[in-house]
């Protein structure tokens, strides 16, 4: 019986040695291009391990997807035990359970079968190993065509333990697939390397909920009008990391277009790195296609920071949008000059401009008649002009941008309130709100409730009143103007509780206490009442002896 056992042993033995013998010297090539991957979370620990292959000269490599996702880094070691970084995601596949990206070194790579293995033929599995990786021998089991093109095999066969994402190779040394375990049986699956190496990315790329568990940078589409949209979308991501390398592969691959110094200078602007960002745009200048462009961005970015006093000038941001409009006499770059000029107070001449530019069919928006509107306001011209003007801005404003017309509408609100047509302007101030989703400080809500005072709404006044002192619970005007509404709707009680509030968190503001002590004295609490009328006259308001001559008889 011994004698028998040994004999099978050795005949298995023999039989598994002669199918290795009997494999190419191209098969042992491919552990040359295998490799190791480990990826780590945000913190440094490891998150997962697995292999893949490398299949070009310039790190660009596949594997499984799986240790990817939750992934911050990641690092391959390849056969001669170098290690090097995963930079960007070229592309993925989350049915397949596949991926394909880049690694920041010149790789070895295997050769990727271009012809299909079929059922029965020889296939060996490659193993990573840095001193003898393991070559297993087994043949394709069955194949299934999957979108057309592509092969997805089964191999019968029990892998060895580790070696998920190692390659299939056939007897020409070309990969045909990466070793995924079977969770139903023995069998091992390998998905066409072909179809991993044909992933690649769009603009759209980003909102792919796969993609956006990976913390590895996307790389850029090569086509400019994708990879611009990816900049674009980049821009809205909150991972800064991924949008600052999207722009720096942007600005890489296309030297000659101005969006990707554009967002770089945007970036440091905002950051206050006023030099890094004037560098940036003169760099763009310099190198852009588009000259034109180039100064417009430059202008419009020193537009927007010097309106609010920071770093440029008024007169820098003009110079810009000349030069913009040199390049090209363009509607969209005499808008930016008109723009600057009303800044700098001319409003005469940014009027004429904006009027001269409305003429255009092609230019003329909403927006035009808005600003147009704000001219004649500072011009004072007559209310019904600036209301025509705001009227036509508002109804002219496509119904799917209606948001936009959220300025046209407080600059209403605030000309009828100025007309006297308080209600009117209640409705604009609270479309205004409604329009901006509720994103308004405690001045707005003091600005609607005078206009609702005025109007005689006074419900809606206490409403407001209350939430500019929620939103500025330190501001004492506010509680001034509360308990003055309070005494108006005969609530005395409630506006001595306010007033007393008020000169808690304001001991010299003299309205605190004159409303008390009008509070108070309507609460039959006279004595007290003129103390705190006299306390406010001492403070210096002029209101206080009118009313203790008036209360002391």
């Amino acid at each position: 019986m011994k004698k028998k056992i040994l004999f099978i042993s050795n005949f298995l033995i023999l039989t598994f040695t002669s199918s290795l013998f009997a494999q190419p010297s191209a098969v042992k090539n491919v552990a040359k291009s295998v490799f190791s991957l480990t990826t780590f979370r945000a913190d440094g620990s490891i998150l997962a391990s697995s292999h893949g292959v490398f299949v070009g000269g310039e790190g660009e490599a596949v594997s499984d997807l799986k240790p990817f996702l939750g992934a911050a880094t990641a690092v391959v070691v390849d056969a001669m035990g170098n290690k090097m970084n995963v930079t960007r995601m070229l592309g993925l596949n989350d049915i397949y359970d596949v991926a394909r990206f880049r690694v920041d070194g010149k790789t070895t790579p295997a050769a990727v079968a271009n012809v299909a293995s079929t059922n029965g033929q020889d296939a060996w599995l490659i193993t990573y190993g840095l001193k003898s990786p393991e070559i297993v021998a087994t043949k394709v089991k069955s194949v299934e065509k999957f979108m057309d093109k592509y092969n997805y095999y089964i191999f019968g066969m029990n892998a060895p333990d580790h070696t998920t994402g190692c390659p299939y190779v056939n007897m020409y040394g070309q990969v045909i697939g990466l070793l995924q375990m079977s969770t139903t049986s023995f069998d091992t699956h390998a998905c066409d390397v072909a179809f991993i190496r044909s992933l690649s990315v769009t603009g759209f790329s980003l909102n792919d909920p796969s993609f956006q568990q990976i913390g590895i940078p996307l790389a850029l589409p090569s086509n400019e009008d994708q990879a611009r949209l990816m900049l674009m979308m980049s821009s809205q991501s909150k991972d800064s990391l991924k949008y600052t390398a999207t722009i720096n592969d942007f600005i890489e691959m296309f030297p000659s277009s101005t969006d990707g110094y554009n967002h770089r200078a945007l970036i440091e602007a905002a950051a206050q790195q006023w030099n890094n960002a004037d560098e940036t745009m003169k760099t763009c200048i310099k190198k852009a296609n588009a000259k034109d462009e180039a100064h417009y961005n430059y202008g419009k970015m020193m537009y927007n920071y010097a309106v609010n006093g920071l770093h440029w000038s008024l007169d820098d941001a003009l110079n810009e949008a000349n030069a913009a409009y040199k390049e090209n006499a363009a509607p969209l770059y005499q808008h930016l000059q008109a723009q600057i000029i009303y800044a700098k107070g001319d409003f005469q001449q940014s009027l004429n401009i904006f009027e001269q530019l409305s003429k255009d069919k092609s230019f003329s928006t909403p927006e035009l008649l808005y600003e147009q509107a704000q001219c004649k306001r500072k011009l004072n011209a007559p209310n019904e002009e600036i209301l025509a003007l705001l009227d036509s801005a508002i109804n002219t404003t496509d119904t799917l941008r209606f948001v936009e017309t959220a300025p046209y509408f407080l600059t209403r609100a605030q000309v009828y309130d100025e007309m006297g047509k308080y209600r009117d302007a209640v409705f604009d101030y609270t479309r205004y709100e409604y329009l901006v989703q509720g994103r308004v400080n405690a001045s707005f809500y003091y600005i609607r409730e005078q206009a609702e005072v005025n109007g005689k709404l006074y419900q809606q006044a206490l409403s407001d009143i209350a939430r500019a002192i929620i939103l500025a619970p330190q501001e004492p005007t506010y509680y001034a103007e509360m308990a003055n509404l309070q005494l108006r709707v005969k609530k005395p009680e409630d506006a001595i509780k306010t007033a007393q509030r008020c000169t808690e968190i304001a001991p010299e503001y003299a309205d605190g206490y004159l409303l008390l002590g009008l509070a108070q004295i309507q609460t039959q609490k006279k004595t007290e009442g003129l103390a705190n009328l006299q306390k406010a006259k001492d403070m210096g308001s002029e209101q206080a002896q009118p009313l203790i001559d008036k209360y002391s008889k």
